[in-house]
């Protein structure tokens, strides 16, 4: 039903794939541990341990557009990903405009204290959070994150 869904959240990436749950109730995500990942494949095992997990009613993938909004080789990687979530699990997948989300993560992380290492400790799950609630606001009708 919607305005109750639970939603696993992506930022699909080659290495690591981030991964956040949310609901539409409080309008919230939080990051889960990222999935690591082979050229863009994940190990959909722990994929469908996630899936087992949460039991989500929708995934959200993030869309890696091009600033002038235009598509990119990764947001055609990011779709077929989405696209392998529903055939795997049946369980519908929307894409999300992801633009400034890494940035967006990786400042916070700073202000947090991050050393700037993203490679061996990355944002990805924070990303993934973030492109979650900017989702669920835009579902809501709330102005996007500046």
């Amino acid at each position: 039903m919607n305005g109750q869904r639970l939603i696993l959240g992506f930022d699909f990436g080659t290495r690591r794939i981030g991964v956040a749950v949310g609901n539409e109730l409080t309008r919230s995500a939080r990051a889960l541990e990222p999935l690591p990942a082979r050229d863009g494949i994940p190990d959909w095992e722990w994929v469908a341990r996630l899936v087992d997990e949460w039991r989500p009613d929708l995934f959200v993938v993030g869309l890696p557009l091009n600033m002038d909004g235009s598509e990119s080789v990764m947001s055609t990687r990011a779709r077929k990903f989405g696209k392998r979530l529903f055939g795997r699990y049946g369980i519908p997948c929307e894409m999300a405009d992801e633009r400034g989300s890494t940035r967006e993560a990786k400042a916070i992380a700073r202000d947090a204290g991050h050393r700037g290492n993203y490679r061996d400790d990355g944002v990805d799950g924070l990303a993934a959070a973030l492109i979650l609630e900017a989702w669920l606001a835009r579902a809501e009708g709330l102005p996007p994150r500046p």
